[in-house]
């Protein structure tokens, strides 16, 4: 037997409507420069050693906190860029953000002795350990 079905526009209407509104559009340009944020942490008897690449960010708008053992890398970055073609403006893009960063160590820093040195994009931090407090005896009296 032949099952016959009459066709109605209506019937996918609702379903086609909303086809694709929930996919997220692709950027095929390049990413911005906070996914860049990257940082390498090496450790040594006295000391930790931090590398963090922010391409393109002026040390004057980089914030670093230290508490305890938490290390906390923040900047501000703002990008623009004009495209011009004679005296007509083809496109103008801008970009602002912020880079932020927080992580343990494993010992106490000390932070009067933390030293911070950023050049060619790449910030360079030195954070020395804290001398460990000898374990003090309490004799029972």
């Amino acid at each position: 037997m032949v099952n016959i079905a009459r066709f109605s526009p209506l019937d996918n209407a609702f379903d086609q409507l909303f086809r694709g509104f929930l996919v997220r559009p692709v950027n095929l340009e390049e990413q911005e420069t906070a996914a860049k944020f990257r940082v390498d942490i090496s450790e040594s008897d006295k000391a930790y050693t931090v590398h963090a690449e922010l391409p393109g960010v002026n040390k004057n708008d980089i914030q670093i906190s230290i508490d305890g053992d938490q290390v906390a890398i923040s900047a501000d970055t703002k990008t623009e860029k004009e495209v011009k073609e004679g005296e007509r403006v083809l496109r103008t893009e801008r970009y602002t953000g912020k880079f932020y960063r927080a992580f343990a160590l494993g010992s106490v820093i000390d932070e009067a002795a933390a030293n911070a040195k950023y050049a060619d994009g790449v910030l360079e931090l030195t954070l020395p350990k804290k001398a460990a407090a000898a374990a003090k005896r309490i004799t029972i009296q």
